[in-house]
């Protein structure tokens, strides 16, 4: 066999989301985006002897490290797209960031946690105008953040699927499966999400304190803002820990693969189904038949699936 027909049988394993190049840029915008926006308030700070900005420029400061191992994560996988080493492709390494990301987060979360606890047991004083401007300023940045990281992918319907039968079934899954969900996008947006949520909440409190005289109303709101960042980190946890640890993908699809495999005396007996990438999941199943067929037609069965890249069919005669 020449190697020119060996190849057309092969098939690459590029895995990535498919807005991967969109998404990176816009990842390594934010990250500029926010590095100068952290110098400028530490400068700003060294120059005027103001504390609230150099607190709040360092504090930028760990979010651009979030959000550089996203930006490096997307480079990376393309990259390497086409890296032998690397047995599923590189899809799985936002995910990677994204855990990382989370990691960082709850860290946040914490140390925000552990500073309120502090200011309640000893309140400290607040130049109120100074640490408003500060945070009106980290908000505007956020939400320029925010509104560069949004995710606009729209799922598609109607893929000219194989099987009419099957077709109710189909729309089903494409409808709500969270394969296609990029972790590392998220990780990114939850990031500037953050800081843009903590901004808010430290306006409003100072704005309480400020008028009312209740200084405990700014540790208080901090409490409740890294609330709400631990629950974001722990969802972000979950998630990307999912698609690393090869959970199943979606349950849903896993049915309508079984319903599409099972015609007739062919019965599925095993399937695996995981995630390999934003958008691509990879499914190895074993069929076993009284008449078995090739392959191949097991694997026609299951064309026009979203998100179904990698298949692996095993075929077993039943005697009985």
């Amino acid at each position: 066999m020449h190697s020119h027909s060996i190849e057309q049988w092969t098939h690459d394993h590029a895995f990535l989301g498919e807005k991967h190049d969109d998404n990176e840029r816009r990842t390594w915008f934010v990250v500029v985006l926010t590095l100068v926006m952290m110098v400028g308030e530490i400068v700003a700070g060294s120059l005027f002897g103001s504390m609230a900005l150099l607190a709040d420029g360092w504090h930028m400061g760990t979010h651009a490290a979030a959000l550089g191992i996203a930006a490096f994560a997307y480079r990376f996988a393309r990259r390497h797209l086409g890296n032998a080493h690397f047995t599923f492709g590189t899809g799985k390494f936002g995910d990677l960031a994204a855990f990382a990301s989370a990691i960082i987060l709850g860290l946040i979360a914490v140390e925000i946690a552990y500073e309120s606890v502090l200011r309640l047991i000893n309140p400290v004083p607040i130049v109120y105008g100074e640490a408003m401007a500060v945070a009106a300023l980290g908000l505007s940045v956020n939400l320029a953040s925010v509104w560069l990281l949004r995710d606009n992918h729209a799922h598609h319907h109607g893929h000219g699927h194989a099987h009419d039968d099957h077709a109710e079934h189909d729309h089903d899954h494409d409808h709500h499966g969270h394969h296609h969900d990029d972790n590392n996008l998220r990780a990114a947006y939850v990031h500037v999400m953050t800081d843009a949520a903590t901004s808010v909440l430290a306006i409003a409190a100072l704005a309480v304190a400020m008028y009312s005289g209740w200084v405990w109303a700014d540790p208080a709101v901090g409490l409740i803002g890294s609330a709400v960042i631990a629950s974001w980190a722990f969802g972000l946890i979950k998630s990307s820990g999912a698609v690393l640890l090869d959970v199943r993908a979606d349950e849903k699809l896993e049915r309508v693969i079984r319903a599409r495999m099972e015609v007739g005396e062919d019965r599925v007996t095993d399937l695996h189904l995981w995630q390999v990438g934003p958008g691509h999941c990879a499914v190895l199943l074993s069929v076993v038949s009284d008449k078995p067929k090739q392959p191949a037609v097991y694997k026609r069965r299951l064309a026009g699936l979203k998100g179904l890249s990698h298949v692996t069919v095993e075929v077993e005669t039943c005697p009985h």
